[in-house]
């Protein structure tokens, strides 16, 4: 099994971006620009790779490979965005590394990328790009072809080699393991060895509400690989577990005027194997909350005086600060009750919630979380 922090480790310290690996400061598929410059790196690396797994790793200076970390990134979705703008789509999955001198809500995204072998191209317009452009790696570069279009296996060893020393042992679990329950100290951290191989580590704030076990400020990492699988600071989580897999229920709480409910967002089920393998499900179970319309549009309208007050630099009164903590959560209820415009707002807000905030931010990211589940299922 891989140890994805050390994969980053040997991918920064012995190669520079090339036709297998790319880095990244960070990437934004909430706008159309970075959507579509993400899918041309994907394209360009599945082609040049046909027959190993390539990689992106999101966080990294450019400059001098400066580890800075990215926010936690919960996209479980992200394969259907690929298969919805990809010919002959790659398998692509991203993962949240923690790596121990960033803060608690910060990792470095991995995404690995393993080719279907045979050509992959954009199937329809996005941004600049052209439905049926096919884009292959030139150095660091991911560069449009449109002539002499061969795909050629030239990196296979290379890879193999770099993810061979990559392999997690007893000393790195265990490592792992005693740094969680050391970080995690004042959240009642646990750990439960799955099939006698996989040990998976957890802690949460813990409440109890009508019989039912929710925790907050959840953290749950897969010490084997060092993946983290899930980090949250305001959601609730029910966490159940058995002797073969581990189970999170995802709640979010949503309302308005002070009258909140917790809605289930999404279950997760991490089913363990006799074989050393694990997979994940994930499955969609929010129904969006329906509200009164006048209501709504006042909400809509309050909001949207908020976001040309931050614009504009002016001072906010006490009611509107109020209101500014709940901006991304009632703009999201909006739009899921056919406020159309309402998403383009939010995306408009991002940064002036950003600037003004560290918690208004936050709320900002868990918004965007939620909607790209829904979105994107």
């Amino acid at each position: 099994m891989i140890n994805k922090r050390l994969l980053i480790k040997n991918l920064l310290a012995h190669n520079d971006e090339n036709s297998f690996y790319d880095k990244k400061r960070k990437i934004d598929i909430g706008q159309k620009e970075g959507k579509a410059k993400f899918l041309k790196h994907i394209c360009a690396l599945s082609n040049s790779n046909p027959k190993n797994n390539s990689y992106i790793v999101i966080g990294v200076e450019d400059e001098d490979n400066k580890i800075v970390g990215v926010d936690f990134f919960d996209d479980s979705k992200i394969q259907n965005l690929i298969n919805a703008y990809l010919t002959n789509p790659p398998v692509v999955s991203y993962e949240n590394i923690p790596f121990p001198h960033l803060p608690d809500d910060k990792v470095v995204g991995l995404v690995t990328i393993r080719s279907m072998e045979k050509l992959t191209s954009l199937r329809k317009n996005i941004w600049k790009y052209y439905g049926g452009s096919v884009f292959f790696r030139d150095g660091s570069m991911s560069m449009p072809k449109v002539f002499d279009i061969v795909v050629k296996d030239i990196n296979s060893a290379i890879v193999e080699a770099i993810e061979k020393h990559a392999q997690n042992n007893i000393e790195y679990t265990l490592n792992g393991v005693f740094d969680f329950m050391k970080k995690r100290a004042d959240f009642e951290p646990q750990y439960k060895v799955f099939k006698e191989y996989f040990v998976l580590c957890w802690a949460g704030q813990k409440k109890v509400v009508k019989d039912e076990v929710f925790f907050s400020r959840v953290d749950i990492e897969l010490v084997n690989e060092q993946v983290r699988l899930f980090y949250s600071t305001f959601d609730e989580v029910a966490i159940s577990h058995n002797d073969a897999s581990f189970k999170i229920l995802e709640y979010v709480n949503l309302g308005l005027h002070n009258t909140y409910k917790y809605y289930p967002l999404e279950e997760t089920v991490i089913h363990f194997e006799d074989n050393a393998n694990y997979h994940i499900e994930t499955k969609l179970l929010f129904h969006a909350p329906q509200f009164d319309k006048k209501v709504l549009y006042h909400i809509y309208n309050a909001n949207n005086i908020i976001l040309e007050k931050l614009k504009k630099g002016l001072q906010l009164s006490k009611n509107e600060n109020y209101d500014l903590k709940n901006l991304p959560a009632t703009y999201l209820i909006c739009y899921l009750n056919l406020f159309h415009e309402a998403i383009d707002k939010l995306n408009e807000a991002k940064p002036y919630l950003k600037n003004y905030s560290e918690e208004v931010y936050r709320f900002y990211n868990e918004t965007m979380r939620i909607l790209r589940k829904v979105k994107y299922s």
